[in-house]
Formats: structure tokens, C-alpha cells, sequence
């Protein structure tokens, strides 16, 4: 039996997040995880900016130290949005002699990605349990007691907050009734890996809106070793209405599709396809109680216009170790000590809600129509241009500010 006052489930980005912070903060606690490490998670395999500014708030030159010059990340500072045969949008960010001359986006499977932040836990403030499955929580008076298995051995784990860190099949929402999906605030992704594909020498972020995929993207994204992330998304909700077989779609526009197929000729498929589910941010789902908190896609926090989940799932590990720092301070894990953590993690969020919001009342083919329009002009290339310098000092240099009053 352990004895805790924070016990996170879960110990991918999020979880992973919260416990790199708590033990800045010198904060003892316990963080476990049904798997070993490393280990496989299917996902997109993109680190856009947010995840670059937490792992800086961490430790100054984090990034610089630790990802840029690592050979298991790729880095991309174009994005190539592919509109018909033989058209493209290219939004490229080349840094001038006195701008920061550092990647818009970063790339890295998620076994080696998630590894790598775990390897960082600290065994002086973190009791790090791998291949530990919780199977019930239940609440005894001001406590929660949390019951595992690791190795065939029953674990007890007595703690005054759990942290839900444990994605989309969350243990802990389950335990507090709350694990239901609703398909308009859902998507169902897939992810193959494929090696050899054709004109990846310039390490684009490639999109594609295909007709067959309205309200959703295909993308590939570069990886070391000459590999790639190709997989593409669709929300739930128009998957059910249209009974859609996402699996044909997406082979079959990479076999057929006059846009995109001539990449995959002479490519080599490294994997089957494998699908996901992605929680999205615009359900809004409640993300503490009493002696509870939910980060990540626990917290149903995938950014619902790009799919994002990585950042703002470490972003709100970054903002709860905030907010249990309090408790702490205060001996106090009520759900009032955490009563503006929502507000903390969506206003991070709120634009793409809204704008995710807005789209479902277009319709699919007009909102094809509006990107594709939209992506070649000179004036969303300038807007690029513009703001991608601010965008990449923010995230690299400026801390993080969280207002836990």
C-alpha cells in the first residue's frame, strides 16, 4: 500500500508533463502506467509549438539542447497544401539573419517521443510505476483509493488527488461515470507508416483536403530514416451519418487519387493502418472536482481544427501542476481550489472552438472550397509570413503565465 497526496494515471505527454513540473516544483507524488516503456501510440506524430514552449518553460534551451540537434526529430518550416494535380500552396517560413531561426514544427514517433519525456521523470520527487493497470478507484471520505496490478501483484495507492492523464479510455473518467462519446465533438483518425515516399526531400508539412474527405485532411508528415506519418481524420459524427469506411477512403486515395497517388509507387508501407479516437476540445468537457483533475485527451483537449493533441495535452499538464501546487500549499484538494483550471486550459483554446463551431454549419464541399481558395492567395501567404516569426519567439522564448485566481 502507498500513501500519496497526488497520484497521476497515465504517463503520456500529459501525465508526463505533470510530473516533470511537479518535481520542479519539489512536489513528491506518484505517476504509473498500465504499459512499459517505450511503446507504441498511434497517432499523427506532430509537435507543433505549444509542446517547444512547455519543454523551454521546463528548463531554459530545453529544445535547442535536447530536440534540435536530435536525430530522432524532424524539423519543418514550410507547410505544402496540395489543391488539385499539379497545384500547391507552399506557406514557407525562411528566417532573415536577425529572426530566430528555429522550426515551425517538429516531428517524432510517439515511441521514441514519449520515452524521451519519461526518461526525464525524476526519481527523487516521482514513485514512477510502469506496467501497473488500475482496475477500480473508489472514494473513502476525503480520500481516493486506487487499486493496480504490476506483475500479478495487487497495489493499494491512497491518495487526496488523482490526476486523469490516461487518455481517451480514462480509468478515472470511467470511475467518475463521465466516459460517454458524443460523435459531434469525436473523431476517428488513422496513422501508417510508409518509408520511400516520393519529393520528402524538403521536409514538408503536407496537407490535403480530398473530395472524398470533405471537413477533414490527409496528411504526411516527414520522419527520420527517409520514413513518414501518413493518416488522415473525420469526425465521428459524419463518419456515422454517411457510414463511411474510413479505412477504404484512405487507402484508396493513396492508391487512386490523381493529387497524391504518385507519391506511394514506388513507397513501401511500413505498418497497417491503424485507427484512433480524438477527444475533441470543443466538447468542453468539466476537467476537475473534488480530488480529481483531467488533462489531455482525458480531458477531451485535441484541438478540434487541426487534430492537434500533443501540445495542449502537455500545456494542460504544465497548467495542473500549477493549480496542485496550491493544493498542496494549502492542504486543500476541494474542487474550489481548482475552479478556474477550465478557464486556464480553454482560453488556450477558445478560438479554435469557436472556429470548429462556425465550420459545422458549412457545408463539407463549401468548406473544401473555402481552403483550397483561401491557401494559394498572396494574402494568406503574407499573413504567414507575418505572424510565424512572433508565433515561433513566443513559443521559444516567452514563459508561460498561468492565473490560478
Amino acid at each position: 500500500m502507498i500513501k500519496t497526496n497526488i497520484c497521476i494515471i497515465g504517463a503520456g505527454p500529459a501525465g508526463a508533463t505533470t510530473s516533470l513540473f511537479l518535481s520542479k516544483m519539489q512536489i513528491p507524488h506518484v505517476i504509473l502506467d498500465a504499459a512499459v516503456f517505450p511503446r507504441d501510440k498511434v497517432c499523427g506524430d506532430g509537435l507543433d509549438l505549444k509542446v517547444m514552449r512547455v519543454l523551454n518553460n521546463l528548463e531554459e534551451g530545453f529544445v535547442e539542447r535536447n530536440i534540435l540537434t536530435n536525430k530522432n526529430f524532424t524539423q519543418s518550416k514550410s507547410v505544402l497544401v496540395h489543391i488539385a494535380k499539379n497545384k500547391k500552396a507552399l506557406l514557407e517560413y525562411v528566417p532573415k539573419n536577425n529572426q530566430f531561426n528555429y522550426p515551425y514544427f517538429c516531428f517524432s514517433k510517439r515511441k521514441y517521443f514519449d520515452n524521451f519525456l519519461v526518461e526525464k521523470i525524476n526519481p527523487v520527487y516521482a514513485t514512477f510505476l510502469q506496467g501497473t493497470k488500475v482496475e477500480k478507484i473508489i472514494v473513502d471520505e476525503n480520500e481516493r483509493k486506487i487499486f493496480a496490478k504490476k506483475n500479478g501483484e495487487e497495489i493499494e495507492i491512497q491518495t487526496k488527488l488523482v490526476v486523469g492523464a490516461d487518455g481517451d479510455h480514462s480509468v478515472v473518467l470511467k470511475s467518475l461515470g463521465e466516459r460517454k462519446i458524443d460523435r459531434a465533438n469525436y473523431a476517428s483518425g488513422l496513422r501508417q507508416y510508409w518509408k520511400d515516399i516520393s519529393n520528402m526531400q524538403h521536409n514538408h508539412l503536407e496537407l490535403y483536403l480530398p473530395k472524398s474527405l470533405p471537413l477533414a485532411y490527409l496528411w504526411i508528415f516527414p520522419l527520420p530514416n527517409g520514413e513518414a506519418n501518413v493518416g488522415c481524420g473525420l469526425q465521428s459524427a459524419f463518419i456515422s451519418k454517411k457510414n463511411i469506411n474510413l479505412k477504404n477512403i484512405f487507402n484508396d486515395i493513396i492508391t487512386n487519387d490523381p493529387v497524391i497517388s504518385n507519391r506511394f509507387k514506388h513507397a513501401t508501407p511500413l505498418e497497417k493502418s491503424q485507427g484512433w479516437g480524438l477527444p475533441l476540445a470543443s466538447l468542453k468537457r468539466k476537467t476537475f472536482g473534488d480530488g480529481w483533475l483531467l488533462t489531455g485527451d482525458a480531458a477531451s483537449l485535441i484541438c478540434p481544427t487541426t487534430g492537434e493533441g500533443i501540445g495542449p495535452a502537455m500545456m494542460s499538464g504544465y497548467i495542473a501542476a500549477h493549480f496542485i501546487e496550491r493544493a498542496v500549499k494549502t492542504n486543500n484538494f476541494s474542487e474550489t481550489t481548482f475552479k478556474n483550471y477550465d478557464r486556464e486550459i480553454y482560453k488556450r483554446l477558445n478560438e479554435s472552438i469557436n472556429t470548429y463551431n462556425i465550420i459545422q454549419h458549412i457545408s463539407p464541399m463549401l468548406y473544401n472550397f473555402i481552403i483550397n481558395t483561401i491557401t494559394p492567395n498572396s494574402l494568406c501567404r503574407h499573413f504567414f509570413k507575418k505572424n510565424v516569426v512572433k508565433w515561433i519567439q513566443t513559443a521559444y522564448t516567452e514563459k508561460i503565465e498561468v492565473n490560478i485566481d
